[in-house]
């Protein structure tokens, strides 16, 4: 375990991190910053024992990588806490444990995923007074969900418009491919628009970005690998969902043994690194609106995916882009960390809504269907109107010219 040990010694304790980190800011406690969770791993690096205190500060890390991004010593803090989630999972007693098998046996399965559907419906339509009976973790889902709409089943090839420039593969994701198929719908118009060929398998399942995010390593290295025979035949594997791309382009580190782990994570990139990468030739038409550009924490932090979205929104005419304060601080969605922390992550998302209502744009654009969800929760909670969509449905919108009412 010496490379851990370097790892640890890496950080120099100069507190640049606090900040950027969205436990320290709510709580202002040191164990629940990102060098103060660095000195509790040293204490077990050195053999103390791995106590239930211990791991719920563990626990309560987002995992938004801020931190790695405002360190000045390079300290690898996204490695040390995945690997520490790892550790805390070996030893978690059986309450916690019950209640993540419960959301794992729900959120990695697109299937599943559709089939809940259904009573999502009926609960948006009852309403209040029977939501205040169901348990936290159940009314947290409620309030997270999105309006449910039909899902319009997206073809398993779409052809380029024009001459081909690349073929490339599309992961439809989990939570995006049930309660955001628009989004998939709109990213495979949009490269096919740019003269890509989008090979879309329909049996593709879970990356497994979730249950790494989460320690749950061994589950995630399955679903992974039952994505290495999806995309064989293509350049590149565009991801339109933020932490579903950081958890791809490491992949040959989660399945160190198959080759073509190594060979499909090369190839991953997130939507708007690829366009940006391609370069533009459909024509762009107008988006009259004022938009606030979010960065999704796996996007910006764990993939250093800035600069790109934003010149991509600012190549559309009409289209006024504005900045959030405070961009580093994450919305508080994390993944499932909303669903098993409610009450902070409320705080984070009130928190981030208001940064985003004080730019006065009507439209907030992100890249990740968690920070849709959890806006769009805390905007409620607040009152605001406020449109959400994602960077590839703003995209659509200006090449085929619609109407920008279609963006919600």
């Amino acid at each position: 375990m010496q490379e851990r040990r370097d790892l640890i010694n890496d950080c120099v304790h100069c507190g640049f991190c606090l900040p950027t980190c969205p436990t320290y800011v709510l709580w202002g406690e040191e164990m629940d910053s990102p060098r103060g969770r660095i000195q509790l791993m040293l204490q077990e690096s050195e053999g103390e024992p791995l106590t239930s205190s211990m791991a719920g500060h563990f626990d309560a890390c987002l995992g938004c990588m801020a931190c790695v991004t405002a360190c000045p010593s390079g300290v690898q803090y996204d490695r040390l806490i995945t690997e520490t989630r790892t550790m805390v999972e070996q030893v978690r007693p059986p309450a916690g444990r019950a209640l993540r098998a419960a959301v794992f046996a729900l959120f990695p399965y697109p299937r599943r995923l559709r089939a809940a559907k259904a009573p999502l419906v009926g609960y948006q339509r009852l309403g209040l007074p029977l939501k205040s009976r169901l348990p936290a973790t159940l009314r947290t889902l409620i309030d997270l969900a999105p309006p449910v709409r039909r899902a319009v089943p997206l073809p398993s090839f779409v052809p380029a418009l024009g001459p081909r420039r690349a073929r490339v593969g599309l992961l439809t994701g989990c939570v995006q491919h049930a309660f955001f198929p628009s989004v998939n719908a709109a990213t495979a118009r949009v490269l096919a628009a740019e003269g890509c060929d989008v090979v879309i398998p329909p049996s593709q399942g879970c990356c497994g970005a979730l249950s790494l995010h989460s320690g749950r390593r061994t589950e995630s290295a399955r679903f992974a690998a039952g994505l290495l025979s999806s995309f064989t035949d293509v350049d590149v594997l565009v991801v339109n969902a933020a932490g579903c791309g950081s958890a791809l382009k490491e992949i040959a580190e989660l399945l160190p043994d198959d080759p073509r782990a190594l060979a499909l994570g090369t190839k991953v990139r997130d939507l708007s690194e690829f366009l940006a990468e391609l370069g533009p030739v459909a024509p762009r038409h107008p988006v009259p609106l004022t938009a606030a550009y979010h960065d999704a924490c796996h996007l910006a932090h764990a993939q250093g995916v800035r600069t790109q979205p934003r010149a991509l929104l600012r190549g559309i005419p009409g289209l006024d882009l504005r900045e959030i304060p405070d961009p580093e601080i994450c919305c508080g969605s994390a993944g499932i960390w909303n669903i098993l922390n409610p009450g902070p992550a409320a705080e984070l998302g009130d928190r981030k809504a208001q940064a985003v209502l004080s730019t006065g744009a009507s439209l907030l654009v992100t890249a990740n269907p968690g920070c849709l969800m959890q806006i769009a929760a805390a905007a409620s909670r607040a009152g605001a109107k406020l449109r959400l969509a994602h960077t590839a449905q703003v995209l659509d919108a200006s090449i085929r010219g619609v109407r920008p009412e279609v963006l919600s």
